[in-house]
């Protein structure tokens, strides 16, 4: 979600605004908030991430940082709205259900025994059996996400890559709210270990979308045609994780 407004033109230079991170509350809620000077920038831009998570203002060059202030005070009912709209950040624990390649597994705590996460079932159910301190149950979890998207992600990349005829440098995996994915000019990807909870199909287009950069470098209609050649559920992949991306972003591991 962006909104922007034209930066009214000065008649002489202001003061630098230097990039800043800082908490803005709105809507009863503690948003990180993230100030980025870009030079580009001809208005200043806001930007909700992905499941609510925090915000980012872009700015351009000698802005005052008061402008800022009242740039979010102007359209602070424009974020109430939109927040009001996303989904609860429900937070893991014991208990609550989370997916796992789309299919909801419900979170279980059985301590006693060293502190893994493994798939498993409750009352005939799937499951994720979680050991160890119940305190470091969301660090579990969030581990097993990162060990399932390596194993399975890497393989994808190294098939979808040897299609396109270009190798990739390396594969990362981070936990970015803004995007699921990244691919930089020298051919290193970048993928949210989130993405494991979305169902097989949808990690398959993403894992083909960023290796799809390596030859293409846009998003114009020649990589669109590749990325529906490695993956040909390309758009129902897009509409789903359109649908659904928010609450994967919202689901807390803290």
């Amino acid at each position: 979600m962006v909104l922007g407004l034209l930066r009214k033109t000065r008649s002489r230079p202001a003061p630098r605004a230097a990039a800043q991170e800082r908490i803005h509350v709105v809507a009863n809620r503690e948003l990180p908030l993230r100030i980025v000077e870009n030079d580009r920038a001809k208005r200043l831009t806001l930007r909700i991430d992905a499941g609510g998570r925090g915000l980012r203002v872009t700015v351009p060059p000698g802005l005052r940082q008061g402008e800022v202030d009242l740039f979010l005070d102007r359209h602070r009912h424009w974020l109430e709205t939109r927040l009001a709209k996303l989904p609860d950040r429900p937070q893991v624990r014991p208990g609550v259900k989370i997916p796992l390649r789309g299919q909801p597994h419900l979170i279980v705590h059985e301590p006693g025994r060293r502190g893994t996460a493994v798939p498993g079932e409750q009352e005939g159910k799937p499951a994720l059996i979680v050991h160890g301190e119940r305190t470091h149950l969301p660090r579990r979890v969030a581990d097993f996400l990162k060990r399932e998207a390596k194993r399975e992600i890497e393989p994808l990349v190294a098939r979808h890559a040897a299609s396109v005829g270009r190798p990739a440098k390396a594969v990362r995996f981070k936990d970015t709210s803004s995007r699921w994915g990244s691919c930089t000019s020298d051919g290193t990807l970048s993928f949210s270990w989130r993405i494991m909870m979305a169902p097989p199909a949808v990690i398959d287009y993403l894992v083909a979308h960023e290796v799809a950069h390596l030859r293409e470098m846009n998003h114009g209609p020649d990589f669109w045609a590749l990325c529906k050649e490695l993956c040909p559920r390309t758009d129902e992949a897009r509409a789903w994780l359109k649908r659904n991306g928010s609450a994967l972003q919202a689901i807390d591991f803290g």
